[in-house]
């Protein structure tokens, strides 16, 4: 292949690429009712009684990024909480029990549980993973 073909068709589906990450940022967010009631979450959408979880939470995993036990949250880099419809991401929760951030430390693989509580994101129960 000629070199400089090959860079134009690098660029071009970089380019491409790039293009289709842009159109899906500006797509409207599934929480936008949300956000548009007056709530954010850092461009993540606001935990509203739609979004609250079914009677049984299902886990989801995560690693955990900084734990902030004086203040009962978490950092947590997830994947999808199906049964709050988000997708993964890096974001803080808050926890129902400060005493479940105990065990943790920054790197630790969880399962976990969510919930939508009075407008924030609440982990209901933890499990660390070996």
């Amino acid at each position: 292949m000629n070199p400089i073909h090959h860079r134009t068709t690098s660029m071009a589906t970089h380019l491409l690429g790039v293009a289709l990450c842009m159109l899906a940022l500006a797509a409207p967010h599934p929480n936008a009712a949300a956000q548009a009631a007056g709530g954010s979450h850092a461009g993540h959408g606001t935990a509203s009684p739609a979004a609250a979880a079914p009677a049984s939470a299902e886990w989801a995993e995560a690693e955990v990024r900084r734990v902030d036990a004086a203040n009962g949250r978490v950092t947590l880099r997830h994947g999808p909480i199906r049964n709050l419809d988000m997708p993964p991401m890096t974001m803080v929760f808050h926890v129902r029990d400060p005493g479940l951030l105990a065990a943790l430390k920054n790197g630790d693989k969880i399962r976990f549980q969510a919930v939508a509580e009075g407008g924030k994101y609440v982990l209901t129960q933890i499990d660390k993973q070996p």
